[in-house]
């Protein structure tokens, strides 16, 4: 079966799993328009939504009978589409922790500016130019409470945080199992927060939903970390308030265009600290998606597909 395995950014998808008795292409670089090198391919392996496959993809790609994505849900995939042209997708698993470990990293480097201390002790800068901020006694503000808000809120609580937590769908009863407060609103949340962390999944209703009048409700101390999705917070309100300083900052791991184009006006915010989206980019998250990766193309091949999505 002639494999593709697309956006290997790093190079291991090879040394992750056995590829044996398989026909495998991997694609270091990612593709704008992939159909021209995906025309011959019968199996697709695509890492998380770095590469959609809408309906206008799946029509230039007669010959694909099997796509793989890492994880079990990937919006950037029309299901219905893959239904119509006959291709069955397939998912693998993937830990939770590894996200939680990022959100953290930010949060922390935001706190003791760690970005700007490294860079100047690497260039011979100045010795202690900043100001950390405490986590102790601050709050913690929660943007969904999942699997991943838990497991970032119990961490906070660990530091000594004082931690709210809303969602459209949130009850008190589930927050205060984890010692954790319920807001009344998304603006109270913000309102509250010293560092709010977005930690939603991607839908119709919470595209965009932090927006403008959402920003406005932040204090001008406060520090916003997205490690979810990036279409959850209003692009051009986002970079207006980091821009005018009406916030303290932002950490950043998703964005609507990726790889961030080198023109894009957050590359240029000195009070912006990113990562290129490494949320999920761990050893043993990379081991799995792989692995099973594998796994499905066997079972497809045997006729038994496993970890069906569609």
């Amino acid at each position: 079966m002639r494999c593709v395995v697309l956006d290997d950014y790093q190079g291991v998808a090879l040394a992750n799993a056995d590829w044996s008795g398989l026909d495998v292409t991997v694609q270091r670089e990612h593709l704008d328009d992939p159909a021209a090198e995906l025309v011959d391919a019968e199996c697709v392996v695509i890492m998380r939504e770095r590469t959609p496959f809408d309906a206008a993809l799946f029509a230039r790609l007669p010959k694909l009978r099997l796509l793989i994505t890492s994880g079990m849900r990937n919006a950037a995939i029309d299901l219905a589409a893959a239904r119509e042209h006959g291709v069955t997708v397939c998912g693998t698993g993937s830990a939770k922790t590894p996200p939680t470990e990022l959100t953290w990293a930010l949060i922390l480097g935001l706190a003791r500016h760690l970005a700007v201390e490294n860079a100047a002790f690497h260039a011979g800068g100045r010795w202690q130019s900043t100001v950390g901020v405490d986590l102790a006694g601050r709050t913690l503000g929660l943007l969904g409470f999942g699997h991943l808000g838990k497991a970032v809120a119990r961490v906070g609580k660990a530091f000594g945080m004082d931690v709210v937590a809303w969602s459209q769908n949130l009850t008190a009863d589930r927050v205060e199992a984890e010692g954790v407060r319920l807001a009344s609103g998304l603006h109270d949340l913000l309102a509250q927060s010293d560092f709010a962390s977005i930690h939603l999944v991607l839908s119709d209703r919470t595209r965009g939903l932090v927006d403008a009048a959402a920003l406005a409700c932040l204090k001008p101390t406060a520090f916003l970390v997205n490690t979810s999705r990036a279409a959850v917070v209003d692009p051009v309100a986002l970079l207006e308030v980091l821009r005018e300083k009406k916030i303290a900052g932002a950490g950043l791991d998703v964005f609507e265009v990726e790889p961030l184009p080198l023109t894009d006006s957050l590359r240029g915010l000195p009070n912006v600290l990113a990562t290129p989206h490494l949320g999920y980019v761990t050893e043993s998250n990379y081991r799995t998606y792989f692995t099973e990766a594998v796994e499905d193309v066997h079972a497809f091949l045997r006729g038994e597909p496993v970890r069906v999505l569609t």
